[in-house]
């Protein structure tokens, strides 16, 4: 092939890898759509009704299961909480921003991973297999820690590592979405975590969708305020890129205001003028929590069963991982 078109293809398949799943999360989830998966909003079905503590022993669970188990169990749990998210609220509409999230981290993962494969880890995963090269990189990607010759292999290993960390995506979000600040200030409070660290994550869990509805906010101002105005649609949709740029500094300056009046409303409330903390509604465990329980042992079982029969997280002689 021509020297520079193995140069343009080689810079084009590096832009596209990272670019690719950025267009996924920018056009088809949209600011609105991750503020809508990142935020808890009260609702009656099964999730919702677990206690707190119930919901962090599945994510541990969840954690147990994905970081030591072949990637494949890993596959088959990323669909099944995939399809959990049909029963939240709205649940058409977050179980399809939660899949092309799903699509983006996968495929975002794969290229994060596979390029920078060295043929010693390939060997190691794949042994006595004949590497298949799909492509080949000019010997200076090199410095940017670039294999030279990616391979077909590279990219099934780099989609097996996608799918360990799917799962705890899925998983955390399904538990930011059905539990609220306060039961996740009550679950910590049971478990004798620290204040501190408790108001940190509260802060953190509240602040991640004001995040987005900040963006969001800014975006469609400045385009209230003509930005692409007279331009074609395409121009217009593609100018979000920019107007989420611009939106950056607003966001952060809104967020700063907002941590100051966080901290003023906390210091009048008298956050931490005691030890302990009283609350007025106890954790309670109920039937539904205790059949979930049942649930989470079972994948813990999955996960020992799995072990013992050789589908464990070390590379095998049949090149799973």
């Amino acid at each position: 092939m021509n020297p520079l078109v193995d140069q343009i293809v080689s810079w084009i398949m590096v832009f596209s890898g990272s670019l690719i799943p950025a267009l996924i999360i920018v056009f088809l989830i949209g600011l609105t759509g991750l503020k809508e998966i990142t935020k808890y909003e009260a609702y009656n079905t099964f999730f919702y009704k677990l206690n707190p503590v119930t919901k962090f022993i599945f994510l541990i669970a969840v954690i147990a299961l994905i970081s030591t188990t072949i990637w494949w169990i890993g596959a088959i749990f990323s669909s099944i909480l995939l399809f959990s998210f049909l029963t939240l609220k709205d649940g058409v509409k977050r179980f399809s921003y939660a899949s092309f999230l799903f699509i983006s981290s996968l495929l975002g993962g794969t290229w994060d991973t596979a390029p920078f494969l060295s043929y010693q880890a390939l060997q190691r995963a794949f042994p006595n297999q004949n590497f298949t090269v799909i492509w080949v990189f000019p010997s200076y990607f090199t410095v940017m820690g670039y294999d030279k010759e990616l391979t077909l292999q590279a990219l099934f290993f780099a989609l097996q590592v996608s799918f360990r960390v799917a799962p705890l995506i899925l998983s955390g979000l399904l538990f930011v979405m059905t539990t609220s600040t306060a039961e996740i200030f009550r679950m910590f409070t049971k478990v004798k975590v620290p204040i501190p660290i408790t108001f940190s994550v509260l802060v953190g869990v509240r602040t991640i969708p004001r995040i987005f509805e900040l963006l969001d906010t800014s975006v469609k101002m400045q385009y209230i305020r003509g930005l692409g105005y007279g331009k074609p649609k395409f121009v217009q949709s593609l100018l979000i890129v920019e107007a989420i740029f611009l939106a950056i500094v607003p966001t952060i300056v809104y967020l700063f205001k907002g941590a100051k009046n966080m901290g003023i409303s906390a210091a009048t409330r008298g956050f931490m003028a005691y030890p302990k903390r009283t609350s007025l509604e106890e954790l309670k465990f109920t039937r539904l929590d205790y059949y979930f329980f049942v649930i989470i042992a079972l994948i813990i079982a999955v996960a020992i069963i799995a072990n013992i029969l050789g589908f464990g997280r070390t590379i095998s002689t049949a090149g799973g991982f």
